[in-house]
């Protein structure tokens, strides 16, 4: 199934859908073309020959637009389509896809970035990451691989050293122009195949998925606002999380994460027809 023939696939399956649950509901065009072009470029073929869809996938739009895509029945019919679509075009799906929506007022009303990555495994949330005998972060030699960031929903950041400074000074290696963020920002550091991002006491605040943080461990998805701009974590094939039995919260982290703005949803709690 080639990328055209994907997206019409795709946008007759969700037209179907929204006539039967949601009468005079529309889905714009760019959120099914890029959503088609999401998939056709992040499915993997492996080592046997398969093809494998990406299962993390992350809406970003502009605040104003956002508040109709808060809606479990829109969802589940993005996901059920992009079950059929993944089926038929003989891609494999590893674990029930997930959606999550987020915002970037950046971006105009008619415009949407649709990110994608691949998850092996089913992951609970946590925002800690444990602190060795003399207080410093363990296993910084270990690189994350596959990692990367959107950069304001339009530029992609390789994430390719242990160590990532962020902010307007012209020595860090993420240079972002913009004089909400501070000359030293953030820092990203590579911890046990992770990423931790830090908050280098800037003026703004680092959110991560609208709650302000000191250090947090980072999870495909995530969204990173430093100080309004915005910054999505992505990562293909994480590494799996045996270590959640043995998680601490970091000094003055919190370990909630608020759900108020990102939204995931997962075909597991599809109801049957």
């Amino acid at each position: 199934m080639n990328l055209k023939e994907l997206e019409t696939r795709l946008q007759s399956l969700i037209e179907v859908d929204l006539l039967n649950i949601l009468p005079g509901r529309k889905v714009e065009d760019v959120i099914v073309q890029k959503l088609a072009e999401t998939i056709h470029l992040n499915t993997k073929v492996l080592e046997d020959g398969s093809l494998v869809a990406p299962n993390i996938y992350t809406l970003v739009m502009h605040p104003q637009v956002s508040e109709k895509w808060q809606n479990e029945q829109l969802i589940t019919i993005l996901l059920h389509s992009i079950n059929t679509v993944a089926q038929e075009a003989g891609f494999q799906i590893t674990i029930p896809p997930t959606i999550t929506i987020a915002t970037d007022e950046n971006l105009s009303l008619s415009d949407a970035v649709v990110v994608a990555s691949h998850r092996i495994e089913p992951m609970a949330e946590t925002n800690a990451t444990p602190l060795n005998a003399t207080g410093s972060l363990e296993d910084q030699s270990k690189m994350p691989e596959n990692a990367f960031l959107i950069v304001e929903g339009v530029k992609v950041f390789p994430l390719k050293l242990p160590v990532i400074n962020i902010g307007r000074r012209l020595d860090n290696q993420l240079v972002i122009d913009d004089p909400r963020v501070s000359r030293n920002h953030a820092q990203l550091r590579a911890i046990k195949s992770r990423f931790v991002v830090f908050d280098l006491n800037s003026t703004g605040g680092t959110f991560v998925n609208g709650q302000r943080a000191s250090q947090t461990v980072l999870y495909p998805g995530d969204v990173i606002s430093l100080a309004g701009v915005a910054l999505i974590f992505g990562q293909d094939n994480p590494p799996p999380r045996p270590e959640l039995n043995d998680t601490a919260p970091l000094p003055n982290s919190k370990i909630d994460r608020p759900t108020a703005v990102f939204v995931e949803h997962s075909t597991a709690r599809m109801k049957k027809k």
